[in-house]
């Protein structure tokens, strides 16, 4: 589960409040904060001292100065308790926001000055809120000034989705920006299935993922579209970055260089997959030896979707060349693995198909165009249940194709 959202405690004047609003915009667009903003505006009864000790409700509070809020003169006796002894003592975050050219007591801290260059003291603030410290990273690459700040815009202080056209850009971006983000999430992509990517996305974050490619990538959405990630899709192609849009306060960041680096030759899974796929045909025994590897990997790291796509190439290479051995150990596994996602219709017509055709047993004199209908099983809690609307399928085994 995502962490609880904080909750931001805004105190300003009334005539403040324009200013205020537009700070709450931007925190709330990039720094997964609810910013109690009606809640911080002073009434005409109220001062900055009382309105802080209000906002100690909140996880974070602001105090905005200005010369519709500041008091002159305003002694340290005043304001010491209420804006520096008390907030430490009760763990509560506070800074303080100069609106104009008031000057607030200097010995209170963190100030950002709103004046001048605002969006890069607002993301100062921004990230003070989200990590309780802030930097501002020099600029390598002067020439990718503009178009940094342009992702900047679109994708940090908000979420959204961008594109560049060369991966230096991105990897300037990510180095300047990778403050505004709870993770960058990097997933080379240059051709691979979607199913291996989901797996890479998975395995970044920590995640198993055993259901089917639709019920990991809908998983991987939840998951991401509530956390503040930067994904960096690597040489994607559209069909691949439709597949990762995952909205939510996770933004997508589209590269369409391909990244030039060396694959691994180390028999990694992503490497077994690479080697798999572009394996030589006539080197039978070592693209057997290849997808067996493969499939124990994947299957081992949880990724059983990739196991299955594996298991998938490798059946159907295998009924090219007419390799009953091969057909009948993968449709096996195939089997195993639909059962365990559910999907009893697609297992018990393939393991009918193994039995009946791939299997080292006698022929027999049936037609093989179908297999015999599936038995139904229903619990005694369901016998009360609508017709028609079985809770579990029994599929049958193999020794019910068998004749000895």
């Amino acid at each position: 589960m995502p962490a609880p959202t904080r909750t931001v405690f805004p105190c300003y004047a009334a005539a403040d409040r324009d200013m205020a609003a537009s700070v709450a915009a931007f925190l709330a667009a990039g720094a997964d904060v609810r910013v109690l903003l009606d809640e911080g505006e002073m009434r005409p009864d109220e001062d900055l001292v009382q309105k802080a000790r209000e906002a100690r409700m909140a996880d974070i509070v602001l105090v905005f100065f200005s010369r519709h809020s500041l008091p002159s003169p305003w002694p340290r006796a005043k304001w010491e308790a209420a804006l520096q002894t008390e907030p430490a003592a009760e763990n509560v975050r506070i800074a303080f926001l100069r609106c104009d050219d008031c000057s607030p007591p200097r010995v209170l801290a963190p100030q950002f000055d709103l004046g001048g260059r605002q969006v890069a003291i607002l993301r100062r603030l921004k990230r003070w809120i989200r990590l309780g410290t802030y930097t501002d990273p020099a600029i390598e690459h002067p020439e990718l000034a503009k178009e940094v700040e342009a992702l900047g815009v679109a994708i940090a202080d908000k979420p959204g989705a961008a594109t560049v056209e060369h991966a230096l850009a991105a990897e300037e971006f990510r180095r300047v920006f990778h403050e505004d983000f709870d993770a960058v999430i990097r997933l080379e992509c240059g051709g691979r299935s979607v199913a291996a990517l989901a797996g890479d996305l998975a395995a970044q974050l920590g995640l198993r993922l055993e259901s089917d490619l639709e019920r990991n990538l809908a998983d991987l959405r939840s998951f991401c579209s509530g956390r503040r990630f930067l994904m960096w899709l690597e040489g994607a192609s559209a069909c691949e970055a439709a597949q990762f849009s995952i909205g939510g306060r996770t933004s997508i960041m589209v590269s369409s260089e391909a990244r030039r680096e060396q694959p691994s030759d180390d028999e990694s899974l992503r490497d077994i997959q690479r080697r798999f796929h572009g394996a030589d045909a006539d080197d039978w025994s070592e693209v057997c030896r290849l997808a067996r590897v493969g499939v124990r990997l994947a299957a081992e790291q949880g990724r059983i979707a990739e196991s299955f796509e594996l298991l998938g190439k490798w059946h159907e290479w295998a009924d090219e060349r007419g390799d009953r051995r091969i057909l009948e150990e993968s449709a096996r596994e195939m089997f195993w693995i639909l059962e365990g996602w559910g999907r009893f219709e697609e297992a018990r017509r393939l393991e009918f198909q193994r039995a009946t055709q791939y299997a080292d047993q006698m022929a027999l004199d049936i037609s093989v165009s179908a297999p015999p209908p599936p038995r139904l099983v229903l619990p005694a809690a369901a016998l009360s249940a609508e017709a028609g609307k079985p809770e579990r399928m029994t599929v049958p085994r193999p020794e019910q194709y068998r004749l000895f």
